[in-house]
């Protein structure tokens, strides 16, 4: 017998009940039933209805006190986004509905994997074993394989190319292989048409447990090349006798998953988790959201897949031998940033990622060897990076990680998190951390305070001013408006300023 558990079992009576009043044939498709045949939980409902998806999805949104959301108008999908009490806890409810083109079995025969080709009468799943899969979905559910469903399943949709990646790394499946044939087959299809979608599917990717492993996955295809050609240029090129045995661009994959098994929620053990520097609520940090519907983690593990990125660019070999790679992380963020940008991320995910990357070499920088950097330091270092302050300390640890890799020994642990463990301890609080750059907390002076106490015009003066009042703040030099007004004055008369 078939029965999905879920979640929302509470919401699909209510919905079955409309339903049926309406006289409407539905059917629970896609990854919910994918998901609920595994015992996954599911966070969306995808119904297919033999009526106006749209006016039926507003009915239903309107009865359960949800909100409606038209997704697309020329295929018939809505959206209805609701709560449905204790029983879901505070994720609420999302139902996809969309309108059958043909009957149910048509509507199957046109979908993407045969695990995702399995549909449930939504009034029968409430009373016991009702599932049709004509295309075998649940014997590749029970072997873990993904599978396309027909030959030109790729060239309909090339988005699903990333899709199969997707899946199998979040699922943990493997991908059969005549379907990876076909994806080699039909790998040049996927382009700029649809970079909002791919866009989706690549942070959907990062976001899955096991984030390294898709990325090879995608590498052993040719999609890594195909959506970010930029990365190709660091295949084989050598890097400092400091690092394991990864050129550039296996450095740059290993960094993906060491922030994952840093930051990650699978608790390993080893010597990486045991010793890593942390700090209160940072599962919540990593956990909240970044930009375009993801976290910080997500984005983190993207970024460590990029920050390197410039270093081909860059390199340079010295009269000794020795390799550098002078300006490479500033070189890295500008070709990041076109990586973005080319995949429709929004301003905020790519001012984000830019500054990571740009800045992601300061924290060991700011400081000799040996020697912990100064308070003054570490407050220039979260006033510059802001909102992603934290966020590049991880960076900045996975890079130190990466480099070691499978070599890594406790004592270069301790070396490696002992920085990174005290600018966490001198550094801001969180909230002052995940302010956008160049936001600053209150002030005892502002720049209207500046303007009326000096009489001088708005410009570049007043703007250094609250930054040196800032750092002093910071540093327990000043602590009342008074004193404040006295450092700015001094500060105006040694910089020829309007005082």
């Amino acid at each position: 017998m078939i029965t999905v558990k879920s979640s929302y079992q509470s919401i699909l009576g209510p919905v079955a009940e409309l339903i049926s009043a309406e006289n409407v044939e539905a059917f629970l498709v896609g990854g919910f039933v994918r998901d609920a045949l595994l015992g996954r939980a599911s966070k969306d409902i995808d119904l297919a209805v033999n009526a106006d998806a749209h006016m039926l999805a507003r009915k239903l949104a309107d009865a359960l006190g949800a909100s409606f959301v038209s997704l697309d108008a020329d295929r018939d999908v809505a959206r209805i986004v609701g709560t449905a009490g204790s029983e879901t806890g505070d994720d609420g409810f999302v139902i996809d509905v969309a309108r059958l083109d043909g009957d149910i079995n048509s509507d199957l025969a046109r979908r993407d994997f045969t695990v995702n080709s399995i549909a449930i009468p939504l009034e029968a799943e409430l009373h016991g074993d009702s599932a049709l899969d004509p295309h075998n979905g649940r014997a590749d559910l029970q072997t873990r394989t993904i599978r396309a469903l027909k030959p030109d399943v790729f060239r309909q949709d090339p988005v699903r190319l990333m899709r199969a990646v997707r899946l199998a790394g979040s699922l943990g499946f493997e991908i059969e292989p005549n379907t990876k044939d076909l994806m080699h087959r039909d790998l040049t299809l996927i382009g700029p048409e649809s970079p909002e979608r791919i866009r989706e599917e690549l942070l959907a990717t990062m976001a899955t447990t096991g984030a390294r492993d898709s990325v090879r996955l995608m590498d052993d295809i040719g999609l890594l090349s195909a959506l970010i050609p930029e990365i190709d240029a660091s295949r084989n090129v050598t890097q400092p006798k400091e690092h394991h045995y990864y050129d550039v661009f296996n450095h740059l994959v290993e960094t993906v998953g060491f922030v994952e098994e840093m930051l990650g929620p699978e608790t390993k053990g080893g010597i990486v988790q045991e010793m890593m520097p942390r700090f209160d609520g940072m599962t919540e940090y990593f956990n909240s959201d970044a930009t375009d519907m993801h976290n910080r983690l997500t984005l983190l593990k993207l970024t460590g897949l990029l920050h390197d990125i410039g270093k081909p660019a860059t390199k340079s070999i010295e009269p000794s031998g020795r390799v550098r790679f002078f300006e490479h992380a500033a070189v890295g963020e500008d070709m990041a940033k076109t990586v973005l940008r080319r995949l429709r991320f929004g301003r905020k995910g790519v001012r984000m990622v830019g500054t990571m990357i740009r800045h992601h070499l300061r924290p060991r920088q700011m400081a000799a060897r040996n020697e912990m950097p100064t308070k003054r330091a570490i407050h220039r270092y979260f006033r510059d990076v802001g909102e992603v302050a934290l966020d590049t300390l991880y960076l900045n640890m996975a890079d130190f990680l990466a480099a070691r890799g499978p070599s890594l020994t406790r004592e270069q642990m301790a070396r490696g998190s002992k920085v990174i463990g005290y600018i966490l301890e001198v550094g801001p609080n969180i909230e002052q951390s995940a302010r956008p750059t160049g936001e600053s907390s209150q002030l005892l002076l502002d720049g209207n305070d500046i303007i009326r106490e000096f009489g001088i015009s708005p410009g570049p003066w007043i703007g250094r001013v609250l930054s040196a009042i800032a750092e002093a703040e910071a540093m327990g030099e000043v602590n009342t408006t008074e004193e404040a007004i006295r450092l700015a004055t001094q500060y105006l008369k040694s910089e020829g300023g309007g005082a």
